[in-house]
């Protein structure tokens, strides 16, 4: 069997926070899980353990739901949130729309209603721009607005600009969803607490991530208003997100949160993404797309510089023509790394 493992670990990657190793505390909890037997379907002591820490990050309680991985989880929670003549308002660079397969139209058969915006993130005045329609029985109903923290283009929310963004959804019938995939990586660069940036700045319902951080599998979606949790029970059975063993999800969770191993691995993909953006801004040939805020960054890099790091380490060129690239830090990622593939692209890696 050895043979099969001997190729990994070979060389790092920049194209993805997934392409990580699990971290070895999350990999410890799973390990000290898998003794005995316990309750299925999450009633289970570690669920329960598990649920009772996101409570205490959010400072109240709140409505905790496991799901497998991140389509899923947003699938699960915008399903109580809009009817099937409905429409979830989001950005057209949204991962709900541009890198889940039209997951969420396919199995919940309401509609994905995108805003074109300048970076990736939406405003009062967007979302108003696609209201029009409301009360014509011709035309999708918007009932709900997704925005992604951090955002598909590596920018973050600032809680002013959540809270603005949850004032005008409330103030005009909507609900607001936040995709979290990365909200302690959004956390960590605003330096305020996950809860400043969802429950307290007026989020209804969150997919809260982990793998993208350091977890194996596993997300959280969490709502932090009565209606929708009283159905999310059932549709986690419905769309097949219902873990018979949910206490290794959980067991991954009560090590990400009770020794803010979620803050520490945030911050420490966060700081080597600075590191790299400040060795990359000043080279000939680089240019930045949007400020690196978090753990990602968008960059149109030329061809003969672009060679030269991908000699070094693979990430993804979003666009050949424009040379656009998309590069991501991860938990593990060293400064050994990232000095690498800065002398790279200095020419002198």
């Amino acid at each position: 069997m050895g043979e099969w493992f001997d190729v990994q670990g070979e060389g790092r990657f920049f194209a993805s926070d997934n392409a990580a190793p699990v971290h070895p505390e999350a990999m410890r909890a799973l390990e000290a899980a898998n003794r005995g037997h316990a309750m299925a379907y999450g009633g289970d002591a570690l669920t329960e353990a598990a649920a009772r820490l996101f409570d205490e990050l959010f400072g109240r309680p709140v409505h905790t739901f496991f799901a497998f991985n991140g389509t899923g989880a947003n699938i699960l929670a915008l399903y109580p949130l809009v009817e099937s003549f409905g429409a979830v308002i989001c950005a057209d660079s949204a991962h709900i729309n541009t890198d889940e397969t039209g997951a969420f139209e396919r199995v919940v058969g309401a509609k994905l209603q995108t805003v074109p915006t300048p970076d990736g993130k939406l405003t009062p005045d967007l979302i108003a721009s696609q209201l029009s329609g409301r009360g014509s029985m011709h035309h999708p109903q918007p009932q709900t607005v997704s925005i992604a923290q951090v955002s598909e283009t590596g920018l973050v929310y600032t809680p002013g600009e959540i809270r603005a963004i949850a004032d005008f959804c409330h103030e005009n019938e909507l609900t607001l969803h936040m995709d979290g995939a990365r909200v302690a990586q959004a956390a960590a660069a605003l330096g305020v607490s996950i809860a400043a940036i969802t429950s307290q700045a007026g989020v209804d319902v969150l997919t809260f991530g982990g793998t993208k951080n350091g977890l194996m599998y596993g997300e959280a979606v969490i709502a932090f208003i009565d209606p929708p949790a009283r159905a999310l029970p059932y549709m986690r059975k419905q769309i097949t997100q219902l873990s018979s063993k949910m206490r290794y999800i959980a067991a991954q969770y009560i090590a990400y949160l009770s020794g803010e191993l979620c803050f520490r691995n945030a911050r420490a993909a966060n700081a080597m993404a600075k590191r790299l953006a400040e060795g990359l801004e000043a080279l000939p040939g680089v240019e930045f797309a949007y400020p690196a805020q978090a753990n990602i960054i968008f960059a149109r890099i030329a061809p003969n510089v672009r060679e030269r790091m991908l000699k070094r380490a693979f990430f993804h060129v979003m666009d050949e023509r424009e040379g656009l690239c998309r590069i991501v830090t991860s938990f593990d990622t060293t400064r050994e790394d990232v000095e690498g593939l800065i002398a790279a692209a200095r020419g002198d890696g």
